[in-house]
């Protein structure tokens, strides 16, 4: 369980919070989708999570540790990939050898069946690699640990088109119930039938959590050369018609989550309660 009740958090020399009395409880077994513009505080979140940072008011707790302690077991529970990352320029398993033991559950067989998926070899050296084969190579690492909370701050950025594609069959790989996987991103397309769950965040807190099955209940999301006559709460042009959302009768089929939609009908309906349409 991660739970965050009434946190604030304000950057040195910044005039105001980064984020503002801000309350969440998720549960494990979930693969969360943490959206937001740029600004809106995702990346500090995962930084309180990881105990990186200090709330200035406020109490998280994950698996029953105050991340600040920094505690060996906390530690050990935890990952965190962040948008920018910097790795030794050294073999991939000499990195290995080094970190791994920090981390009980670190799976060699896992790793292999990651870097796999990213098209990378295990005998690699790190500092030959490009920007994006580096990035690969740390999320396969990270897959790898198997910790019960995993972080990550943008992980597709710098990811090509094929990169993009099998993080997402990694991640729903080493996936199970006594895990927790929060995946902070702006790139929402990024994400499309990845989630179990989406928090969408601003400035003034949360203005969507829900569940995808809850989602999926309540709206539907389509594609049309001309937009439905009733029922529209959301439309954006595109080439050849509209991208639309609109609320679900009885008589409709559930529809993927379009996510960029989802993601701009509540960034339109600030700052009331999205969900409570």
């Amino acid at each position: 369980m991660i739970s965050l009740k009434n946190v604030s958090y304000r950057y040195t020399g910044s005039k105001r919070n980064s984020i503002a009395d801000f309350s969440m409880e998720l549960s494990s077994g979930k693969i969360v989708g943490l959206l937001g513009a740029n600004g809106a505080g995702k990346s500090t979140l995962l930084y309180l999570i990881s105990g990186l940072l200090r709330p200035t008011a406020g109490d998280v707790n994950v698996n029953g540790y105050n991340p600040w302690d920094r505690n060996p077991a906390f530690l050990s529970q935890i990952f965190l990939v962040p948008e920018e990352i910097d790795i030794p320029s050294i073999s991939l398993e000499s990195f290995v050898k080094a970190y791994s033991p920090f981390y009980p559950n670190f799976s060699e067989e896992s790793l292999k069946e990651a870097l796999f998926h990213f098209n990378l070899s295990p005998d690699i050296h790190l500092g030959s690699l490009s920007m994006g084969q580096k990035k690969k190579a740390f999320l396969a690492f990270a897959l790898a640990c198997h910790t019960p909370v995993l972080l990550m701050d943008e992980p597709t950025n710098g990811l090509d088109i094929p990169g993009k594609s099998e993080f997402r069959k990694a991640v729903v790989k080493t996936m199970n119930d006594e895990r927790t996987i929060i995946i902070s991103t702006h790139q929402v397309r990024d994400l499309d039938q990845l989630l179990d769950h989406v928090t969408i965040m601003d400035n003034n807190g949360i203005q969507l959590d829900e569940s995808i099955a809850a989602l999926q209940e309540k709206f539907t999301f389509g594609l049309a050369p001309v937009l439905p006559e009733t029922g529209v709460i959301w439309s954006e042009p595109i080439m050849g018609g509209y991208a639309y959302m609109k609320m679900r009768t009885p008589d409709q089929q559930e529809t993927e989550v379009n996510l960029e939609a989802l993601f701009n009908y509540i960034y339109t309906r600030k700052p009331i309660n999205a969900f409570q349409a």
